[in-house]
């Protein structure tokens, strides 16, 4: 089974890219975060046609996430974190799919820092984390993929130092992803790549061509799931084509 986390920076602007991307790489069950539209506008048609089943939930201009399925429709289970009924931003969805509990997660940002955003952020962290913890417990076959906004050490990113004072690096946000990890939960592109620079995220076509990137984009495996793992990858190439998102696609593989 491959499994796949993608920022697509806005669906509908990055549509041939999506489509380009799910004919040739065909993974089973696709996170999407940052689709960037409202509920209306989510081009489910298109996905269909390529074979697909969605469930997504959107929002206007900002955040939004979906879940896709090759061959059959993801059973939703919960959209929205748990925690804070004011929380209106479209952030986190969970479905059943292929025999798994998958979960799209798109992490606040957090810029400015400090300040309400910040704050925003780690409290997020904070309730995915409490809501995680219940997933774990109740089932083993259990993947946590998307944007975290998080760049976990200074391996995961060209220059530290450059951006120092960005919330993705700040020492709260690093031990929040940590306290996450202390759960049991395995990123997988770390523990098939230990050691290996890796990114997933290039602020623009600049940074990009010169691998000036940061690593942010996961997928956390439920422990008992790795003795599964068989790959984990992050499709660089489609970064670099026309009208891309920031973001590439990372993928696993898990044997039956």
């Amino acid at each position: 089974m491959k499994i796949a986390t993608f920022n697509v920076n806005g669906i509908n602007g990055r549509l041939p890219r999506l489509l380009e991307w799910l004919a040739q790489s065909r993974p089973d069950v696709v996170c999407l975060q940052e689709v960037k539209t409202g509920d209306a506008s989510f081009p489910v048609a298109a996905i269909e046609a390529a074979g697909y089943g969605a469930i997504w939930h959107g929002q206007p201009r900002h955040h939004g996430v979906a879940i896709l399925a090759r061959g059959q429709m993801p059973m939703e289970v919960r959209r929205g974190l748990p925690g804070d009924d004011a929380d209106v931003q479209a952030r986190y969805l969970e479905a059943q799919v292929h025999g798994m509990t998958v979960a799209s997660v798109y992490l606040p940002n957090g810029n400015p820092q400090p300040g309400p955003k910040f704050d925003y952020k780690l409290a997020w962290f904070e309730r995915l984390a409490r809501h995680a913890q219940t997933l774990k417990s109740q089932s083993s076959n259990v993947v946590l993929a998307g944007d975290f906004n998080v760049v976990p050490t200074d391996e995961d990113i060209y220059n530290a130092w450059l951006w120092r004072f960005d919330a993705v690096l700040q020492p709260q946000s690093r031990e929040a992803y940590r306290h996450l990890l202390a759960q049991g939960w395995v990123d997988a592109t770390r523990f098939m790549h230990p050691g290996k620079r890796i990114y997933t995220f290039w602020v623009n076509d600049a940074a990009f061509q010169r691998n000036a990137g940061f690593r942010m984009d996961f997928l956390l495996l439920h422990p008992q799931l790795v003795a599964r793992l068989s790959r984990a990858e992050v499709d660089i190439e489609h970064r670099g084509r026309h009208k891309p998102s920031d973001h590439a696609p990372v993928w696993i593989e898990l044997t039956d």
